[in-house]
């Protein structure tokens, strides 16, 4: 916790003239000089413009790989992503970027584009996290990147707030002992089959919920692996990502079929929001509540999902949702 506790409070840097540079480390370590309040942000990591909007700073991208068709969700809360300039993958054209004024880029930690922007010119921060302290830690180091007040006080709610919700889930499950915590799987594509292992923010959550990964000796995101292994690992309830598709679409559906959760129809299509909720964005904090109450709904029968979502959208997006659109996201559905 000490990095987190260095970034909680707003470094002097961050208090200064808006001209005057300033040092921010990014996630893979790196010291970026940054000045001012960057107003046009490329961000070439998916779920990072999460990050932004929770900061109240997603109308600073005027450059984005996201899309209306993969993510209808960002695009409606945040309408002004239709104006910005858009790629297919993640790797944007220089000289386009410099076109758009952009003064701040952010990627994935791993992205090899990234050293093409920092040759022009630009400031570049890498993004990454593996599990929830990282996710804190990653938005108080992007809200150090924006400059100013308003960005970390942001930051400094939204952790309370996903605290306050670890608290009270993992004191409910404390008392529990593995043969009452599920086996889950979580499969994020049908054709081909992947799923995601150790490692991993999904694997965090399935625990942190008072459940164990069924993807036993599997480590990392995105894993291609076949329907015998599956059968191998029998889980116990199986959770599939809101855009993966169903289980019958399967190549190999009359082995799935054979799957106990399949039987049991303990088969569930995880939420979907800004960004779907199992993975890498800021809404993990209600996939932990969602995925509490499916797994103990014993435990967790006083949660209204719905009302939550409400809340957190409110909160955290300035957005009133509807208790349709609430149930839609619940169900996974645009």
């Amino acid at each position: 916790m000490t990095s987190l506790m260095a970034l909680a409070a707003p470094a002097p840097e961050a208090q200064q003239a808006d001209t005057q540079a300033r040092q921010v480390i990014d996630d893979s370590g790196r010291s970026v000089s940054l000045s001012g309040k960057p107003r046009r942000i490329a961000d070439a990591w998916y779920a990072h413009h999460v990050l932004l909007m929770t900061l109240g700073a997603g109308d600073r991208v005027v450059a984005t790989v996201n899309h209306a068709r993969s993510q209808p969700w960002m695009f409606r809360l945040l309408p002004s992503l239709n104006h910005a300039l858009s790629v297919d993958a993640t790797a944007f054209n220089v000289e386009n970027l410099l076109a758009e004024r952009v003064d701040l880029v952010f990627t994935s930690a791993s992205d090899p584009q990234a050293r093409a922007y920092e040759q022009a010119g630009l400031p570049v921060m890498r993004m990454g996290f593996t599990d929830l302290p990282g996710l804190q830690h990653s938005l108080l180091a992007t809200a150090q990147a924006l400059g100013g007040a308003r960005p970390f006080a942001r930051a400094k709610a939204y952790n309370a707030y996903l605290d306050a919700e670890l608290g009270r889930v993992g004191r409910k499950v404390a008392g529990l002992a593995t043969e009452q915590r599920p086996r889950v799987l979580h499969i994020n594509s049908i054709n081909p089959l992947k799923v995601d292992g150790s490692d991993t923010l999904i694997d965090d959550w399935i625990k942190l919920a008072g459940g164990r990964n069924a993807a036993v000796g599997l480590k990392g995101n995105l894993q291609v692996v076949s329907a015998e292994q599956l059968l191998a690992w029998q889980p116990d309830v199986v959770i599939v990502a809101a855009g993966a598709g169903e289980l019958k679409q399967a190549a190999q559906a009359s082995l799935l079929a054979q799957l106990t959760a399949v039987q049991q129809r303990r088969v569930l299509r995880n939420p979907a929001g800004v960004f779907p909720w199992d993975r890498y964005g800021t809404e993990v904090a209600l996939q932990i509540e969602w995925a509490a109450q499916q797994l103990h709904p014993d435990l967790f029968s006083d949660i209204n999902m719905v009302q939550r979502t409400i809340t957190f959208y409110q909160q955290f997006f300035d957005y009133t949702l509807s208790e349709t659109d609430a149930r839609r996201m619940l169900q996974g559905l645009p």
